[in-house]
């Protein structure tokens, strides 16, 4: 499988845009001129009010742990299949939430596997975490003593990897909030439900029903991610949601499901088997972060925040076997052609393709 061409650099597409491109973590945003917007919503007739902003979204294969990238030997600087699968699998599960009735979301097209074209959405400023049982970071504190989680108290006497009793709404901020009495000013921190009702606007909400709608979205989707997945044998332990508002052709605000759901990268998905095995069998990212672990000099640089000089050097400098890549490769790709109930078709040139279609079919190539 080495032959294949991973698209471990998806920032520098020649789309057409206005303003720079965002690169995150995994995923490019080419946010379009408003002209080629406004021709393509006519052209291709999608359902958006006129005026709606559109981007092209382009995922990579690249794989980041511990807030940093990672890259193989022999310049596999990505896992094979890693983008098609996180984009089929998300895909998959905003269809059922469409016909389910829960909420819409922000792709208005798929032009390829590895692309979505997307509406702008005014982005809530919470990560809606769901946990339905105790494992990771929770474990971690609950071990050391933490009986409180972002407002909910525990019980004493839980062990590792438990089944708790209510799915657990455990929310942390997106980004750097700033002002907000008892929230630290970096990423990604626990928040309360009270942090965010008393200050709604500092999280982007807009209302306290707002509040509540993110809950029942977060649970609805996660029961039903979860129901899915039980019938294919696998354990749904947790998973991060993110929510935005779009406005409708009315010019009514309403909260739509963002970014991606569901996915080994976003969510923990365990193999069920294996759990009533007494084993953890990882069908998710959690797999790569142990194999990291166990595959560098010092697993403490991942471990320790106060080592990200360290960890971002180790990053940098560190290059996987490849056979450590394939076997994450075929953990995403094994489990995402399970969800989608078909085997996936990895492009040999994903780079290439992306290109003729995003040109012959829709015009956006310079």
């Amino acid at each position: 499988m080495s032959s294949y061409k991973v698209l471990d650099v998806n920032d520098d597409l020649p789309i057409r845009t206005k303003g720079a491109v965002h690169s995150g973590k995994v995923r490019s945003v080419y946010w379009l001129t408003d002209q080629d917007s406004a021709r393509l919503i006519d052209e291709k007739g999608y359902d958006v009010p006129k005026g709606t902003e559109l981007a092209i979204m382009v995922i990579s294969d690249r794989i980041s742990a511990f807030d940093c990238i990672w890259q193989g030997e022999n310049g596999l600087n990505g896992v094979p299949g890693k983008g098609i699968a996180l984009n089929s699998v998300a895909a998959h599960w905003f269809k059922l939430f469409d016909e389910a009735g829960l909420a819409g979301n922000h792709i208005v097209d798929i032009p390829h596997p590895y692309v979505w074209i997307v509406r702008k959405a005014s982005t809530v400023r919470v990560e809606a975490i769901a946990r339905q049982y105790i494992t990771g970071s929770m474990w971690r504190d609950y071990s050391k003593g933490v009986r409180d989680f972002c407002g909910i108290k525990l019980p004493e006497g839980l062990v590792a990897h438990q089944k708790l009793d209510d799915v657990l709404i455990t929310p942390s901020t997106k980004g750097i909030i700033s002002g907000v009495e008892g929230v630290p000013e970096v990423d990604d921190v626990n928040i309360t439900r009270s942090n965010i009702t008393d200050n709604l606007a500092a999280f982007n909400f807009k209302s306290e029903d707002d509040v509540a709608r993110y809950e029942q979205l977060l649970s609805e989707g996660f029961n039903l991610i979860s129901a899915q997945l039980s019938k294919l044998d696998q354990i749904f332990v947790d998973t991060k949601f993110e929510f935005g508002y779009v406005e409708d052709a009315d010019g009514t605000s309403r909260l739509i499901y963002i970014d991606e759901v569901g996915t080994p990268d976003s969510s923990r998905i365990w193999d069920g088997p294996a759990y009533r095995d007494g084993k953890i069998v990882e069908n998710s990212k959690e797999g790569f972060r142990q194999l990291l672990i166990n595959n560098v000099p010092d697993s403490d640089v991942l471990l320790n925040k106060d080592r990200m000089p360290e960890r971002e050097a180790l990053a940098e400098s560190y290059k996987l076997p490849q056979e450590v890549m394939m076997s994450v490769s075929e953990t995403y790709v094994g489990i995402a052609s399970k969800i989608v109930g078909q085997s996936l078709t990895i492009p040999k040139d994903p780079r290439s393709e992306v290109i003729a279609i995003l040109d012959q079919e829709y015009g956006l190539i310079d």
